[in-house]
């Protein structure tokens, strides 16, 4: 089989397609992230997804598919216990996670891990609760300011996030504190899928934001995945957004820090202007972090319309010997009710301009295909214990 050149694989992360048969277990009913949003928004400027068949794959509002979609699709269950952004990242690279991760989302933190924390980092903690960063920050930032606290706190998802003003309390002190944050976090008892190192300026309420160097301490993969298996076949496996990130560098040869998603889209239309030979894996966040856990229809809807605007231009850049992929790691329905993300299907969109015309696949019970697909393409072995089938052969 004929192969591609480069691949370039692209979360849109969060943007889920309706609930899994399992969803109810998660509190998840009727859940469906892009269906809700088409139908509050009732359209959206999106001719790019379009033609490749996004609608065909999921029609929801008053929008419908094209006759002749140029891109394959298919519908993907999630075959890990979770709907955060480590299992399903690790799941789309061939590893199945069936014991979650601890959530600390009612009761904060134990006293035992914040005694334990501020000890460490020579700091009383505040706030130790679940929160939304912005009215944490409205909250406690200015008593983080006057009394040199440091604000500890949670969310729906597998997270400890720490707040440090950039002025008061300087970035490398902050990433300090997150590094040991981390290293308390391995205990089992204690185990958290990531810190996250949230600085912000500001002097006062109304006034504070969070900046762009934001830095997230994942927990290790529990095992080789394919980035591993590329990377040490000799492969480029170039990571954009937050890739780096989730998978702790593991099978990472080159890493872009984005700013936003449309930054993060930027840079991988200037990279597909490069010559290598790989994998380009690139995660566009501002879908979840900004508008999905905030809530805001509106505003996940424009996220949209601004990714397919970057996505014209990204497939005009594409070279006959590229494979494109779009998909999701979880859903974050933002008519839901809470925070949390959603226990969703993810889309799958595959198009190069060697495909000889486009259409629907068999829908698929794993993301881990979307692994198993580009080993497959590259010669590459899966490793040991990972899970996944390639469905390359309909993709050519």
């Amino acid at each position: 089989m004929n192969g591609y050149k480069r691949v370039f694989l692209i979360v849109l992360d969060s943007l889920g397609i309706g609930a899994m048969p399992d969803s109810h277990k998660f509190g998840d009913a009727g859940a469906d992230t892009f269906g809700h949003i088409l139908e509050k928004m009732g359209t959206l400027d999106i001719p790019n997804l379009r033609k490749l068949g996004f609608l065909n794959l999921h029609k929801a509002g008053k929008m419908e598919g094209v006759e002749e979609p140029l891109g394959r699709y298919m519908r993907l269950g999630e075959a890990s216990n979770g709907k955060d952004t480590m299992t399903g990242h690790w799941e789309i690279m061939g590893i199945k996670t069936m014991t979650p991760f601890r959530t600390f989302t009612d009761t904060g933190f134990p006293p035992e891990l914040i005694a334990e924390l501020e000890m460490r980092c020579g700091k009383k903690i505040i706030g130790n609760k679940s929160a939304s960063g912005t009215e944490i920050l409205e909250e406690l930032g200015e008593e983080e300011i006057r009394t040199g606290a440091m604000i500890v706190y949670t969310s729906a998802d597998s997270v400890l996030q720490i707040c440090g003003n950039e002025e008061t309390f300087d970035l490398e002190n902050l990433y300090r504190c997150c590094r040991i944050a981390r290293e308390l976090t391995l205990k089992d008892e204690w185990r958290v899928g990531r810190v996250i190192a949230r600085p912000y300026v500001g002097k006062k309420k109304g006034e504070f934001k969070r900046t762009s160097n934001r830095h997230d301490y994942a927990l290790k993969p529990t095992g080789p995945t394919v980035l591993n298996a590329l990377k040490d076949a000799g492969l480029d496996v170039i990571g954009v957004g937050k890739i780096n990130d989730i998978f702790c560098g593991e099978g990472i040869t080159r890493t872009y820090h984005s700013d936003s998603s449309v930054h993060g889209m930027e840079q991988t239309i200037e990279i597909c202007k490069e010559d290598f030979h790989g994998l380009c894996f690139v995660n566009l966040v501002d879908f979840d972090a900004v508008w999905g856990h905030r809530r805001n229809v509106k505003g996940y809807g424009e996220e949209i319309e601004k990714f397919d605007k970057k996505l014209g231009i990204l497939l005009e850049e594409l070279e006959a010997d590229d494979l494109l992929m779009l998909t999701a790691d979880h859903g974050n329905d933002p008519t839901y009710s809470g925070t949390d993300h959603t226990r969703e299907y993810v889309p799958f969109l595959a198009y190069s301009k060697k495909m000889e015309g486009g259409g629907a696949l068999e829908n698929e019970d794993t993301f881990a295909v979307i692994g198993a697909s580009v080993t497959e393409n590259f010669g590459v072995k899966m490793p040991k214990g990972t899970i996944g089938s390639s469905v390359l052969g309909k993709l050519i």
